[in-house]
Parts: C-alpha cells; sequence; structure tokens
C-alpha cells in the first residue's frame, strides 16, 4: 500500500504517536479505484476516508478487501483499540468521514469508543461483528452507530453503506457546518384526544399522509402515545426502532440518527412507530424536546399522534409554536373532558387550538350545535362525518383514508389544505367544488 505524504513536520509526528500506539498498519492507504465496473446508482461514493478499528486480523482483513473493491477510498486501518479514551482527538484529527469499528474482540470497550466518537457529530460510526444479537444491535444503535455490518457481507451491502456514509458526509462533515445555514423549523402539528376512542391515530395517520400526498411536503409522523400506539398498524408498516429508542438516546439524537429509526411509507410519510412490543418507559419532556427539536428542523411538517393519556402538565411540548388538533365526539362525556382541557391548558398564552368533531352525526345523537359550541367555548372548525364502512376497509387494508375517496378523506383532506395552503384540486380546469353534507352546520 502507498503511503501519502504530509504537508507539515507536525502531522508526521502526529501520525508516527497515534500509529504507535494503536499499531497503524495501513499508513494510509489509498485503494485501487475499481468504480467503473460498479453500477450507476454506487458511483459517487468515493474520496471518502475511512479508518478500520479492530484487533481480530481476520475479520479487519476482510472488511478492508471489501472496501479495496468499492473506489478510490482513502482506509487506514488500526490493528488494536485506542488504549484509551484520551487517544481519541488525535484520532478525530486524522478528519475520517467513516470510523469502522470492530465489536467482538472487546463489545464493552468498543461501545465506549462508539459514543465517545459519535458525540462529535461529524463522523459516520459504523461496528462490524459476526453476530447477530438483538440486544447488541439495540446497544449499539443507542451508543451513536449509524449501521451495523454482519460478517461474512452480503453483495451489495459495503457498496449500499458507502452510499449512505457520502450522502452524511455532505450534511454533517466539519467543513460543511461552519456554512450551512439553520433550517428553519418545520410545523408542529399535535392530534390529542379528550377521550379513550375519539379516533386521534385515524386521524393522525390520514392527515399526515394527506399532507404528504397535497402540499408534497416533507411529513414525519410520531407516535407518542405510548407504550400502546397504533400508528404503524393503520399504516399497514412494521419497524424495528421505536419512538421510545429515540427517546432513549435523546442525549446523542442528531437529524442522521434519527433517521435510522424511521419507517418509510408507500405515501411519502415517515413514521417513528410506537415500539411492537410492551415496554414499560416514562417518557421524559427533555427528551421529548428535543425529539422535536431535531424532527422539526429536518421535516417541513411534524405531525404527532399524543393518544388521549399524554400528561400536557409536564411537557414542554406545547412551548414550541405548535397547532394542537382535538379530537371529540358530540357525545356527553367527550364534551365535558374537552370542557376541562380546554379551560385549562388553552387560554391566551397556550398552543393553537382547533377542535375536530369526529363521527359527527348530530341529528342522530340529538346534540345541537349551538350545545356542542357551549360545551367546547368556541365552534368546532372541522367535523369528520360518521363513515364506519371506509374506516373499517382502512383497518381491514391498512390503507390510510387519505389516499380513498370517501366523506372522511374529504375533510381530511382539507384540514391538510388549511395548512399547507395548497389548492383544491381542479375539475376540468377550475376548481372542484367542496362537497357538503346537510348536517354541517
Amino acid at each position: 500500500m502507498s503511503t501519502l505524504g504530509m504537508d507539515d513536520q507536525a502531522s508526521l509526528n502526529m501520525q508516527a504517536t497515534l500509529r504507535a500506539l494503536m499499531r497503524d498498519e495501513s499508513a494510509s492507504a489509498v485503494l485501487p479505484d475499481s468504480a467503473g465496473s460498479l453500477p450507476t446508482e454506487y458511483l459517487g461514493f468515493d474520496n471518502l476516508s475511512i479508518a478500520i478499528v479492530g484487533p481480530n486480523d481476520r475479520q479487519r482483513e476482510e472488511v478492508t478487501l471489501a472496501l479495496s473493491r468499492c473506489g478510490g477510498n482513502k482506509v487506514r486501518a488500526y490493528s488494536s483499540y485506542p488504549p484509551s479514551l484520551d487517544y481519541l482527538p488525535m484520532l478525530l484529527e486524522q478528519q475520517h468521514d467513516v470510523l469502522i469499528i470492530e465489536l467482538d474482540s472487546d463489545p464493552e470497550h468498543a461501545l465506549d469508543l462508539v459514543e465517545a466518537i459519535g458525540a462529535n457529530g461529524s463522523v459516520t460510526v459504523i461496528v462490524y461483528s459476526v453476530s447477530t444479537d438483538p440486544e447488541m444491535l439495540m446497544r449499539c444503535m443507542r451508543a451513536g452507530t449509524r449501521e451495523f455490518l454482519t460478517l461474512p457481507f452480503q453483495p451489495g451491502v459495503i457498496e449500499e453503506f458507502l452510499v449512505r456514509a457520502a450522502a452524511r458526509r455532505r450534511v454533517v462533515h466539519p467543513s460543511d457546518q461552519k456554512t450551512k445555514k439553520k433550517k428553519t423549523g418545520g410545523r408542529l402539528l399535535a392530534f390529542m384526544g379528550a377521550k379513550g376512542g375519539t379516533g386521534v391515530t385515524t386521524l393522525a395517520c390520514g392527515f399526515a399522509v394527506a399532507l404528504a400526498q397535497e402540499a408534497r411536503e416533507t411529513t414525519l409522523l410520531i407516535d407518542l402515545d405510548l407504550p400502546l400506539g397504533d400508528a404503524a398498524l393503520n399504516l399497514g408498516i412494521i419497524s424495528e426502532y421505536s419512538t421510545i429508542t429515540a427517546l432513549q438516546a435523546a442525549e446523542r439524537l442528531d437529524s442522521s440518527l434519527l433517521s435510522g429509526f424511521l419507517v418509510k411509507h408507500d405515501s411519502g410519510v415517515s413514521v417513528l412507530a410506537a415500539p411492537g412490543k410492551l415496554e414499560e418507559f416514562h417518557a421524559d419532556s427533555t427528551a421529548i424536546d428535543k425529539l422535536l427539536t431535531v424532527a422539526r428542523q429536518e421535516f417541513d411538517n411534524v405531525v404527532v399522534d399524543l393518544g388521549s393519556k399524554f400528561d400536557m402538565s409536564v411537557s414542554g411540548l406545547f412551548k414550541e409554536p405548535c397547532t394542537v388538533y382535538l379530537v371529540t365526539q358530540a357525545g356527553i362525556p367527550e364534551l365535558r373532558n374537552s370542557n376541562r382541557l380546554i379551560s385549562k391548558f388553552f387560554g391566551l398564552d397556550g398552543p393553537k387550538l382547533e377542535v375536530v368533531i369526529n363521527r359527527y352525526e348530530v341529528r342522530r345523537l340529538g346534540v345541537l350545535d349551538e350545545h356542542i359550541n357551549k360545551a367546547l367555548t368556541r365552534p368546532a372548525r372541522w367535523k369528520v362525518p360518521n363513515d364506519y364502512a371506509s374506516v373499517k376497509r382502512m383497518q381491514i387494508d391498512a390503507a390510510p383514508l387519505a389516499l380513498a375517496d370517501s366523506p372522511v378523506s374529504r375533510e381530511i383532506r382539507r384540514m391538510a389544505r388549511s395548512v399547507s395552503g395548497s389548492p383544491a384540486p381542479e375539475v376540468n380546469g377550475s376548481p372542484a367544488k367542496k362537497k357538503g353534507f346537510s348536517f354541517f352546520s
């Protein structure tokens, strides 16, 4: 392997010290350029600076060989872990884009390295192992790992992770951070129920899909109805990670780590799901605030399903600019709860409130609009009609209501357009007339 020249004597001294400490075997090797033999979609990930850290010679050589087939990247291989975390600044000063760390020789020390390096925020940290232990995988993700590679590598795995690493470099490389303009926070749109069973999740999922479809805006749906939220079930998706995973990693959470926890729905909505298994977890308000801050920096719209048991009194959620959709029904218990919530949390200094009456059938229930308005202390802006057949089809097919054509979906799309400002769809070159219902006041 060829050795690259350094600009000054100080850099040479630093490399010599680091090699002595870590038995650097490669001395900044440039791997052969074989990118011309790769498919077009893999081009563009060359010129990465990659460090491989691992005491196991066979595993380290396997990783190095796999990288040698993937273009002109600069790869440095270290045959031992740093003796202590005190030497990490020297390693990071090499300005690596990617650090690939072996897990098997000393898992605890490797995890300490991952956590310490991940706190830097400018380097993509990856671990590799011959094991696929789910518990260890979860620990690695919480420590700050961006990828978990399993030996032996399947075809295409190395190329795919290099593409993602190159994309992250463009986002978080230190030279970019100095010039990158901070993105204005996206909209925060929270759905909460006045009572269990009011249809919060159904409306939140439909609303998020409608925003992504109608406005073509990046939209994230976060299920904070913990621990039993079922937004993922409504959308027919399965997620390996959950909202709890993100909250537990709040201290080191950034846009890159968050993206690894998300699942993309066919509609274009990204989803941070509630856990698939029951987990006892107390959502700390500081962690929730950090999650929402990171999410709003990356998405135009952040839709949050709070369920009906969210503790508003201890959360900083509503300190941010936020629109809360209070989902209720035209029944006495629901209206009573709505009145109490509005009186306590939605005064002059509270967040913007929009009341949504779901399954709206006033004449059938015998409750007049004037009674509803009196109970709510304000008119309800949105009235979603009762459409049992459409909702049942959605539950069976896991197809979001907003993607169908039904009375419910049309009202949900109107809600989304009021946020995004997108016009109503045109019919024969003219704006479509809104279809009303005789029982709408």
